[in-house]
Formats: structure tokens, sequence, C-alpha cells
């Protein structure tokens, strides 16, 4: 298996997470909003590591916004791990808090993590 794919595996597992939610607090996690409706269609009933092998199994039928905001997710997560771990180690996942802070520490950050986030905030 390829490296994006074993990339997109462990991606999906974070969204796979609370999809019942209510879109409010879907809000708060943005691979969850973009995914919810998918994750509905393709592994409604499905939980835990059930709805992570249905997601990877289903990954290329979801929507492109899905698609995408996992993949983003990813990568940052992937190139920004050391940042995160030196600069926001305190701060707790959801309501966009682990962006915030990389936010806040920009001009710190490593260069992969800057371009990574710039990448990221990009549309489409």
């Amino acid at each position: 298996m390829n490296a994006r794919i074993v990339l997109l595996f462990a991606l999906i597992s974070v969204a796979s997470f609370h999809v019942a939610a209510p879109s409010a607090a879907l809000a708060q996690y943005p691979v969850l909003e973009a995914c919810a409706p998918d994750i509905k269609t393709w592994c409604s009933g499905s939980e835990g590591e059930a709805r992570r092998a249905c997601m990877e199994t289903n990954f290329r039928e979801f929507s492109l916004p899905c698609q995408l905001a996992i993949v983003k997710f990813g990568a940052v997560s992937r190139n920004c791990q050391a940042d995160i771990k030196k600069y926001c180690a305190g701060v707790l996942p959801g309501r966009y808090r682990i962006e915030a802070c990389l936010k806040d520490h920009f001009a710190d950050v490593s260069a992969r993590c800057k371009e990574t986030m710039s990448q990221a905030a990009r549309k489409g």
C-alpha cells in the first residue's frame, strides 16, 4: 500500500467519531462537518472501527469537499506535528483551537508547516 493510501486510512479514523452529533457540534470539527452526509449515506449504522473500515472502503465515493477536508487535515496534522507538540501541547482539539494556536505561532513554526497551512487555507 502506498504512503498516500496509508495516510488517508489514518485520517479517516478522525472523521469516524461523533457523526451523529448535532450540526452545531459538527461545526467544531471541519472534517466531520464536511463528511457527515457522506458518512450517513455510506456508513450509516456503523460505529468505531466498523465505521472507520467503511470510510476506508468508500472513500472514493465520498464527495469532493469531504475528501479534501480529510486530506487537508491530514497534511496539516502530519507536517505540523512537531510544531503542534512544541507550541500547542496544552491546547484541546476541537473548535479550531489547534488551528488558532498554530496561527498565533505562525512566525515560529517550521517552513514545512507554514507552507502546508497556507496550502490548506486555499479554497478548492
